[in-house]
């Protein structure tokens, strides 16, 4: 039977109670009945059509993609409008990690949540119509 995706993120945290406030403040994520945060395929799907996916990727050891985190993983989160999403960060007080970039398929930001966990933001492209 193949993998049909990703089912969940799961990571450990010195204080989750602070973190899970962190992403509803800073990304206006909403918590679910478990303690968690959902992604909805379908919503996604909708918005990007066929741009819409998980990747699942290995880097090399030492790669600095995941810098300025020492962590050994990053998670990418799909949004609607990064440039709105931004504006939100920015009111927060959370500064980003460098400039965000725009490329064929998407824009990019990128922050540190409190543990230190590198946050990609993607901006899919939109198909041409």
């Amino acid at each position: 039977m193949p993998v049909l995706g990703v089912g969940g993120v799961f990571v450990q945290s010195t204080d989750p109670d602070a973190a899970k406030q962190w992403y509803q403040e800073v990304l206006g994520l909403e918590l679910n009945s478990y303690g968690g945060f959902d992604f909805s395929h379908s919503v996604t799907a909708e918005t990007f059509a066929d741009g819409a996916r998980t990747i699942f990727a290995r880097f090399e050891d030492g790669s600095d993609y995941f810098a300025p985190s020492k962590q050994a993983f990053m998670v990418n989160l799909i949004v609607e409008d990064l440039d709105g999403l931004l504006s939100r960060i920015k009111a927060a007080g959370v500064a980003l990690i460098g400039e965000p970039q725009k490329f064929d398929y998407g824009r990019f930001a990128w922050l540190i949540d409190p543990d230190g966990v590198k946050i990609e933001l993607w901006e899919p492209a939109k198909p041409q119509a």
